[in-house]
């Protein structure tokens, strides 16, 4: 039995400019999205078993829905419905999840997931061609797309339009080291749904322009240009449904050499970037004594695979 394994790296906003809601009641939004290092990703296992299951393990389990309807089993029942299979293809698979990233954190876990379930898919079992992950990513859900590139991207329209960043300073920055960071969650979940809800109630919506990436000699520079010229709209109304939001907020902002500090996607995640990884290591050693309930990982933010 050959087994394969993937990771699913946490997906960080670095921004995110979010407009008010169209006719159909979806936000049209612009995301600059990174991916943490091994330190903050989930494993996904799959190998050819006796039955199509899906077992979870580690931290996080318990904070899961029942196994049968997550996104990795749908992604593989996608797969098998969009496209022609041979005998060998519609074999039975077993994947194994270790659940190692907080569940309704604003971090894309459950779409890093079905994700890396469709790189094991397309790539290693079944042999398919790159786009066939691709195509059905959009279907299971906004993030999932971004995650198979798992690499710097803009994420617009619903989050279903992703457009890798190609070349330039920035990406090198971005791939070549990354963004030292600390990744902190306050143990407490904060499901999108409520928080886009409360969002549209206190109808703070800014101007939503595209989004445009300057080419950065230094990530003291990148950091500078996050702080000052983009922003992550939903946190306000996060932090109304979640006020631990705001005193973690606060907290970061305290740490020694703390240059940007703010929540990714709709919460309750935050992260802290730093000029070098030697004080995102101390801030993560400082903040577990501090609070051993909360979540926390020290990483570098840019491609993940």
């Amino acid at each position: 039995m050959t087994r394969y394994a993937a990771r699913a790296p946490a997906k960080v906003n670095l921004c995110l400019h979010v407009g008010p809601p169209r006719d159909d009641g979806r936000h049209p939004l612009e995301s600059l999205v990174v991916f943490a290092g091994p330190e903050a990703a989930d494993t996904v296992s799959a190998y050819r078993g006796s039955e199509d299951e899906l077992s979870v393990s580690g931290p996080f389990a318990a904070a899961l829905e029942p196994a049968g309807s997550n996104l990795i089993l749908d992604a593989l029942a996608r797969l098998r419905g969009q496209i022609r299979v041979r005998p060998e293809r519609d074999s039975p698979i077993s994947f194994e999840l270790r659940k190692a990233l907080p569940v309704a954190a604003g971090i894309g876990g459950g779409s890093a997931d079905a994700a890396a379930a469709l790189r094991l898919l397309t790539r290693e079992i079944f042999d398919l061609p790159a786009h066939v992950a691709t195509d059905i990513a959009p279907q299971l859900g906004g993030d999932v797309l971004a995650c198979v590139y798992s690499a710097p991207a803009l994420m617009r329209g619903d989050g279903d339009e992703v457009v890798p960043l190609l070349k330039g300073p920035t990406l090198d920055l971005l791939t070549r080291g990354g963004l030292p960071a600390v990744l902190v969650n306050p143990g407490l979940p904060c499901p999108t749904g409520p928080v886009f809800r409360h969002f549209d109630a206190l109808e703070i919506y800014a101007p939503l322009e595209p989004l445009q990436i300057p080419d950065f000699a230094s990530r003291t520079d990148l950091i500078d240009w996050l702080a000052h010229e983009t922003r992550n709209d939903l946190e306000a109304a996060a932090v109304d449904l979640v006020p631990e939001i705001g005193f973690l907020l606060e907290h970061l902002r305290e740490i020694r050499g703390a240059r940007l500090v703010r929540m990714s996607g709709s919460g309750a995640t935050c992260f802290a970037l730093f000029d070098h990884m030697d004080d995102a290591l101390l801030a993560q050693v400082g903040l577990m004594k501090q609070a051993p309930h909360w979540w926390v990982r020290a990483t570098r933010l840019g491609e993940g695979v």
